[in-house]
């Protein structure tokens, strides 16, 4: 059975592993980018099916460095469909904008198997790996568009940003490591338990430092400072990835070590990540409200649904934790319709992105319109779509924990956010065309990204046990 778990369980890690080292060759003698498209959603679709398959094969491999199975299949299932929708609607994007570079799909591909080793860790140096793969992969990909300022300017921030917070990263497992003489997830969660800590103050730091770390890659107040920018300048089809997929990479890593420090820390470590959580919401929302990009908007807005997210996490049961990975599943559809709609829209870099050039799009295409309106709408919490059932589940479960002025908080923050999505909707709905707007292009494969992202936010909306029944699974 080992065996069958080393091969069956880590198959999507060497799926999209060997997946993108290939492409490197495929873009080496291709002069083709469709070539390098085709190959790049082929392998994702592969992968995909590979995770589904490894759900069954809950277990340990590699001397347990890696977990397989569950937990892991579920969020490789995630990151592949993730991977796959950005793919698609990246092809007509960047050949509109007529910057389509053949390693910009390998680039994905590599993020994309940073995001599974992350989820699949069962030691810290592995995830200080899979973190730092695909953390690399977004620098590049966040400048991208080397002849524009506000790319160049997103990637090298991002990059400086990043690399500051991987030194925290690294002390805070150097710390832990000093605290429990262990890397492994369940040693150091034997030390916890047990109390056999050599030095328990340097686990209350490294647990805060790795808690630091990861609120940085996951855009938490007051480690958010980074995104506004990297977000408004890297490609919109990037930015959706990002704010998605690298999202919910940097919440399967929070999970398994809510799992491992709570257990010494629990008092301590909810109330800071409570705080987090209340702040992420709040400041997010309510900077979100001044903001005319709809990208920073869009920005400053993820930023409060990681304080959502964060809610499940300081709930610290089955219940918020089944919340959270229900939440990162419908987040991806919702979010990253909305930014491959606004990358339809944008015609030129950086153009066609202001919150006026919205005015009048009922009037111009219906369609984009309305499927816009959907997302704002699952965003805002509006029942009965996605968006309401997973903030339902996350304030559900701090109630039940004890947190309810959190929960209360998080409805706050969700009315404040009312403002500034439904504005979008008015403004698309009930104000005239601008005198700059331009009807958009047709989508292409971006069409099929929009399809599934609408299809998907309305199914777990209507049938919300489809998916919860899985991610509790998981727990």
């Amino acid at each position: 059975m080992n065996r069958d778990i080393a091969l069956w369980g880590a198959l999507p890690i060497y799926c999209i592993s060997a997946w993108a080292v290939i492409s490197l060759l495929v873009d080496a003698f291709s002069k083709n980018s469709r070539v390098s498209f085709h190959f790049a959603w082929i392998g994702l679709l592969l992968t995909a099916i590979a995770a589904v398959g490894s759900f069954p094969y809950e277990g340990a491999a590699f001397s347990g460095m890696i977990a397989t199975g569950h937990y892991a299949a579920f969020f490789d299932v995630l990151f592949a469909i993730g991977g796959l929708l950005t793919v698609l609607a990246a092809h007509p994007y960047l050949e509109r904008l007529q910057f389509e570079l053949d390693e910009f799909y390998s680039l994905t591909l590599f993020a994309i198997a940073g995001m599974m080793l992350i989820a699949h860790a069962n030691n810290l140096l592995v995830l200080f790996i899979g973190i730092e793969v695909m953390s690399i992969s977004f620098y590049i990909l966040a400048g991208y568009f080397r002849n524009k300022t506000l790319s160049v300017e997103a990637g090298i921030k991002y990059f400086l940003l990043g690399a500051f917070m991987s030194g925290f990263l690294m002390y805070g497992i150097a710390l832990v490591y000093g605290a429990t003489a262990s890397l492994h997830y369940g040693a150091i969660l034997h030390a916890t338990t047990t109390g056999s800590l050599s030095f328990p103050t340097l686990l209350i730091i490294g647990a805060t430092f790795l808690v630091i770390a990861l609120s940085f890659k996951a855009a938490l107040f007051p480690f958010h400072f980074w995104a506004p920018d990297v977000y408004q300048g890297a490609p919109t089809v990037v930015t959706g990835l990002m704010s998605t997929a690298g999202k919910a990479a940097a919440f399967a890593a929070f999970l398994p070590l809510a799992f491992v420090f709570l257990p010494q820390l629990q008092i301590k470590l909810q109330l800071l990540l409570a705080i987090i959580a209340a702040l992420s919401m709040l400041y997010g929302n309510i900077v979100a409200i001044t903001q005319q990009n709809i990208k920073r908007m869009l920005a400053y807005s993820s930023i409060a649904h990681a304080g959502y997210i964060l809610i499940g996490i300081v709930a610290a049961s089955p219940d918020g934790f089944a919340a959270v990975t229900f939440y990162a599943a419908v987040y991806l559809f919702m979010q990253l319709g909305a930014f491959v709609l606004a990358s339809v829209l944008e015609q030129q870099y950086g153009r066609h992105l202001e919150i006026q050039d919205y005015k009048g799009l009922y009037q111009r295409h219906p369609l984009l319109a309305g499927l816009m309106a959907v997302f704002m709408f699952s965003l805002t919490g509006v029942p009965p779509l996605a968006g309401f059932f997973g903030k339902y589940y996350l304030f559900v479960a701090a109630i039940e924990s004890g947190f309810v002025w959190l929960a209360i908080l998080g409805v706050v923050a969700s009315v404040i956010s009312a403002y500034f999505y439904l504005g979008l909707v008015v403004a698309m709905f009930f104000h005239p065309a601008s005198e700059r707007s331009e009807s958009p292009l047709p989508a292409g494969t971006a069409g099929i990204t929009l399809a599934i992202s609408t299809l998907m936010t309305f199914l777990f909306g209507f049938f919300p046990s489809l998916l919860l029944r899985v991610t509790q699974q998981l727990f």
